[in-house]
């Protein structure tokens, strides 16, 4: 009894071949053996290299008046320029994280949390860091 025919096994050979490639390339992950090349000098992601020139993340923490995190602190950044705003909700540590912001606009940040906020903090294009820590410290509402 004869289960598979020449073109089976064919078959069935190349989606062997095939399917670790697909499922790598479907999470996002290296196919295996790695890229060819990386190792060159200059042979990077050119637009990514470039993006992330031009961009920061802000980081920090949002504290309570006696000094306990916030979790579940809502903290905002704007953009001055767009006028646009980005929120984070913090976890138990009560962390804010925002990336992939631009180094040439300033931006705001404040904090809201039970009936209490924090002061507005700036965030300048003049601060030429690219991981810039930002702690918020809440007070009553005035």
């Amino acid at each position: 009894m004869k289960f598979l025919t020449p073109y089976g096994v064919l078959t069935l050979g190349v989606m062997l071949v095939l399917l670790p490639a697909a499922v790598a390339q479907q999470q996002g992950g290296q196919q295996p053996g790695g890229t060819y090349g990386n190792w060159l000098p200059g042979s990077g992601n050119k637009k990514q290299d470039k993006e992330s020139a031009n961009t920061r993340a802000v980081q920090g923490s949002v504290k309570t008046p006696d000094e306990n995190v916030a979790e579940g602190a809502v903290v905002q950044i704007k953009n001055t320029k767009t006028m646009q705003v980005r929120s984070f909700i913090t976890k138990t540590d009560g962390i804010f994280t925002f990336s992939g912001l631009s180094t040439g606009v300033d931006y705001e940040l404040k904090a809201t949390f039970r009936g209490m906020e924090s002061a507005v903090r700036t965030v300048s294009t003049f601060d030429d860091r690219k991981r810039v820590i930002v702690n918020l410290r809440l007070e009553p509402k005035k």
